[in-house]
């Protein structure tokens, strides 16, 4: 019987086209020239503008947050609003961006204010669709909290639907992901929701 040989993932990546050469094909495949002086060092330009924007895929949760638990006995919302993000849609490629809003109910552990902003580039650097960034940002501060709750909304202006598509300027998405108190509490819903439409979001 003839025996069957697996590739490794090892052995896959080196086999892999160099991601500058496949940028000098698309430039090509677009009826450019790469040789052409403005286009010499896009290829170069493009890989390192996308392992930049996708960075994210190298990072996790507990790392970005470290040591910056604490022990603490405050009772109430705590919330980090206006958070701005950058993301690239899955579909197109094309980034999206706008703000975000994280609110959450401790449980006798706080985390570092600065860590919430961190923890949505773990997920916000990456190919994303709204939805589920939300969810992951909401879900990854329950694990790692344990919270009475959390709430999660992002508010983004997507390119995909801008420069190209329906080409609509002014339209805005807007998700959220409620979880806990922040789900099954209307009062503790309500006052979430006023902090974040506290104040308005233009560009």
């Amino acid at each position: 019987m003839a025996q069957v040989k697996f590739e490794s993932h090892a052995e896959r990546v080196e086999e892999r086209i160099p991601f500058q050469t496949l940028v000098h094909e698309m430039l090509e495949q677009l009826g450019e020239d790469p040789k052409r002086e403005g286009l010499r060092q896009t290829p170069a330009r493009v890989e390192a503008s996308l392992k930049w924007l996708t960075r994210g895929y190298g990072m996790n949760v507990d790392e970005v947050i470290g040591d910056a638990l604490f022990e603490e006995k405050h009772e109430s919302m705590i919330c980090v609003r206006d958070i701005e993000i950058y993301s690239m849609c899955e579909h197109h490629m094309l980034p999206f961006f706008g703000r975000a809003h994280v609110a959450y109910l401790p449980n006798g552990r706080i985390v570092g204010l600065s860590k919430i902003p961190r923890v949505l580039e773990v997920f916000a650097r990456r190919l994303q669709v709204q939805e589920r960034l939300t969810d992951q940002v909401a879900d990854a501060l329950c694990d790692v909290l344990k919270p009475l709750g959390v709430g999660v909304v992002v508010e983004a202006y997507h390119l995909c639907m801008m420069m190209r598509g329906v080409e609509k300027q002014n339209s805005k998405t807007v998700t959220s992901a409620l979880r806990g108190a922040f789900r099954d509490d209307g009062k503790t819903r309500d006052e979430f929701l006023r902090l974040v439409h506290g104040g308005s979001f233009a560009l």
